[in-house]
């Protein structure tokens, strides 16, 4: 299935403050205990939104859709008084290994589940198969910290051998090739990596491993293989890190850049330099395909991560709610069709504010089908 990509209305355009605010109110603590009571709803509101099931639903991992987990909740707590969801930020790793463990109701992961997890998440599910439900795509930013550089250009290239250690000027004759005209710096570059497990960290190396194959040669995976520069935990932690580290790169979600203020670089994948911004982000996904069968939405990113069209951003990644498909209780099972029903719906209209691409409408509807499917039924 191609995935078209259409730009959707704002409707609740949030600063970067009033997200970042969100964001410490609903995810920043670092145990799973809900913050509502507990209790169940049932029944549907005046906006149509199904608030059946228990009050309290938990969640953890990807710190890469936590700004929009954020956004989701504020909106569910909107429409279902007295709904929460306690999402711990962790990162994509630590996601899957507590959902396998069933110590939260699902998993945010910018991954898939490990081929040697499955098996486990589906014994987790009462034997029945984990679901990825693809919720927010979330543009990588390449923030930089380069006194007096503007409109930075990199590429898939000058990327991979910044972060292997082979450049390590900002003066480079491979960086200056891209920024004919304007003034780099001898300012030695200290890439920034995240330290933890993170599907930021997969995707990064995914799209290193497909835009610049002769020149990275370490793989992908969660943990980073690139052995040059310092690394930070967490989204936040890397946006901080470049923020106090003048010469310093790192790769980041859009939305932790922008709320530390941060520039980040052009890419020109061979068809000229490209900034980020939704429409370029939207002309890359409209690349992506679906690799899963049935409601199991897993994404193809290969296609993604090697494009070369004009106007394309290629550095984006889909962030998952890794779900039971079968195997809750009753009450929990609504609760998780509550939530994700309401976060693709009505949570969709912050989410440019945020720094994410909001969900393309035909991928939305293939989504809904999957939710509404998570059993078991009410």
């Amino acid at each position: 299935m191609k995935v078209g990509f259409v730009k959707l209305n704002i409707g609740l355009a949030l600063s970067a403050t009033a997200v970042a605010a969100l964001t410490l109110s609903a995810c920043g603590s670092d145990n799973n205990t809900p913050s509502a009571g507990s209790g169940s709803a049932t029944g549907s509101t005046a906006s149509g939104a199904d608030c059946g099931g228990k009050n309290s639903v938990t969640a953890e991992g990807s710190t890469a859709q936590q700004n929009a987990v954020a956004l989701f909740n504020q909106v569910w707590g909107q429409a279902c008084p007295g709904k929460n969801l306690s999402y711990n930020p962790t990162g994509s790793g630590a996601g899957r290994e507590q959902f396998i463990a069933a110590n939260v109701d699902f998993a945010g992961s910018d991954s898939a589940l490990k081929d040697d997890q499955i098996a486990a998440a589906a014994a987790r599910c009462g034997g029945n198969p984990a679901w990825h439900l693809p919720l927010v795509f979330g543009p990588i930013a390449m923030a930089y910290n380069i006194e007096g550089v503007d409109g930075l250009v990199l590429n898939g290239d000058t990327l991979a051998k910044i972060f292997q250690g082979q450049i390590t000027k900002w003066n480079d004759p491979a960086i200056a090739a891209l920024n004919e005209g304007a003034t780099l710096p001898d300012t030695a570059i200290t890439p920034i990596f995240r330290s933890d497990s993170s599907g930021t960290t997969d995707n990064f190396q995914k799209y290193l491993t497909a835009a610049a194959p002769e020149s990275w040669t370490k793989g992908a995976g969660s943990e980073f293989q690139g052995g040059a520069g310092e690394g930070a935990q967490k989204s936040a932690g890397v946006a901080q890190a470049v923020q106090a580290t003048p010469g310093a790169i790192g790769y980041v979600e859009k939305g932790f850049a922008d709320q530390a203020g941060l520039p980040y670089a052009q890419i020109d994948a061979g068809a000229g330099a490209v900034e980020l911004t939704d429409e370029s982000a939207g002309k890359a996904i409209d690349a992506v395909e679906i690799s899963g069968e049935g409601n199991d939405l897993v994404l193809d990113l290969d296609s993604l991560y090697g494009i070369k069209e004009a106007g394309a951003y290629p550095l984006v990644l889909a962030t998952y709610n890794i779900v039971c498909s079968d195997g809750y209780d009753a009450e929990t099972a609504a609760a998780v069709r509550s939530f994700l029903t309401v976060a693709a719906e009505d949570g969709q209209g912050g989410l440019s504010a945020a720094g994410y691409v909001p969900l393309p409408d035909q991928f939305k509807q293939r989504l809904l089908t999957s939710i509404e499917a998570i059993g078991p039924a009410a």
